[in-house]
């Protein structure tokens, strides 16, 4: 089975590639040709994904998912949500995300959060969609130098340590694109 993800995050690639077995090749964006910005225009996480899907498998007409990612934190009513890969602006800075982050919850005593992933899988004609929520709190400065994005200041329930800090083995175990991929997995496994 062959399939593309639509991403040119290579970080999410190598997370999703580490899980995938052997027999489902995964296509980069690159390796089909597609250098454009798909859009991602919609209100929320579950709506880019499954937009992002349906603009690869139009134009492209490939099998495909697609997902998207949003940190979402309690005292900041669900920010960065949807718009978290653009936190502090559209340069989608990483970095930049994660000290404007920090700085708003500077004086807040609430530090519970969730990632949430949801990828939505153009298979055959059909749409499927798939959700992955890792819940757990941030911390008040960086830890860790590993993984990316909003890593080094979200601890998941449970761990005293950041994704930053932990394995990426660890990370797709109990992380929320690891989850949603073990439904993409299982679903896929049933065909």
């Amino acid at each position: 089975m062959q399939l593309v993800f639509a991403t040119n995050n290579l970080n999410k690639l190598k997370e999703v590639q580490a899980i995938l077995p052997q027999h489902i090749k995964l296509l980069s964006l690159k390796e089909i040709a597609c250098d454009e910005d798909i859009p991602e225009t919609q209100p929320t996480i579950e709506g880019n994904a499954i937009q992002k899907a349906e603009y690869l498998k139009k134009h492209y007409g490939y099998d495909c998912f697609a997902d998207d990612t949003g940190l979402e934190v309690e005292a900041l009513n669900g920010a960065p949500g949807v718009f978290s890969a653009r936190y502090a602006g559209p340069q989608r800075n990483a970095e930049d995300n994660t000290n404007k982050l920090l700085e708003e919850l500077k004086d807040k005593p609430n530090r519970n959060a969730q990632f949430k992933t949801v990828i939505a899988l153009h298979l055959n004609g059909k749409l499927h969609t798939f959700t992955g929520i890792c819940k757990g709190e941030i911390t008040t400065k960086k830890h860790g130098e590993g993984g990316f994005g909003y890593d080094p200041v979200f601890k998941a329930e449970g761990y005293k340590k950041t994704f930053a800090e932990i394995s990426l083995e660890e990370k797709n175990k109990i992380g929320h694109r690891g989850k949603a991929v073990a439904q993409l997995l299982s679903f896929l496994n049933h065909l």
